[in-house]
This record gives C-alpha cells, structure tokens and sequence, in this order.
C-alpha cells in the first residue's frame, strides 16, 4: 500500500472515529470535525473517510436505512443492528472464524473472510 501524504484533517478524523463508540456517518463526523475545523468541508470528510477505509484504518458499514457508517476499531468484530432506531452497537463475541471453512467447503475459490451482522432490536426499543 501507498503512503499517503500526512493530512492533519484526517488524522483528526481518524482520532475523532478512535474515541467514539458509535458508529457514525460521514454528516455526524463532519459536524465534530467542523468544531476543530471550520473550513473544512463535507467533501474533504468524505474523501478522508473513504481513505482510510481504503487503507484498512477504517471499516464502513451500511445501517438499516442504507446510509453508511464507519468505525476505526477494524479488529474482527460483529454489529448488530437496531430495526427500530437504526443504531449499530459493536457485539461482544469472540470471532466465528469456523464459518469461513465452511464456506471454502463446497466452494470451488478461497474464502478469505467474512462480514455478519445481527439484527433485531436493542434494549433501549424492546
């Protein structure tokens, strides 16, 4: 992977996206950003996003009403997903990394990973 020239932007959003717990959007990450920033925009946001999603110090996710989200804590982990108000939360399990050689079992390619999300509905909406 290429370096990428050091931008103070991104590394604050990449600070921002490190001390939250949510799994924001790219408006809510504009809008913190912004408080340090005034100047920037939410095409810079976007494109600061997008680039560490693309050199594996962000992971992006698509919620229930189809905007994405993003989260830097790219360890293997599982969301799970609120059908009622839409809020991801990081689910505290260990990996199931035995699904991938099921997958690779009948499958004629190399599994080399998975992605799951659970749904349902969280405390707060039960």
């Amino acid at each position: 992977m290429a370096t990428m020239k050091y931008s103070r932007q991104r590394e604050a959003i990449k600070e921002y996206l490190s001390n939250t717990k949510e799994h924001p959007t790219a408006d809510v990450v504009y809008m913190n950003i912004k408080k340090i920033y005034p100047n920037i925009s939410l095409g810079t946001v976007y494109r600061n996003l997008n680039l560490l999603v693309e050199q594996g110090e962000a992971f992006k996710l698509t919620g229930i009403d189809g905007s994405d989200h993003f989260d830097a804590h790219v360890i293997p982990h599982y969301h799970f997903l609120c059908n009622k108000c839409s809020n991801i939360y990081d689910l505290e399990m260990g990996t199931i990394d035995d699904i991938n050689k099921l997958a690779n079992k009948n499958f004629a390619g190399k599994v080399q990973g998975h992605e799951a999300y659970f749904y349902g509905f969280c405390p707060d909406c039960l």
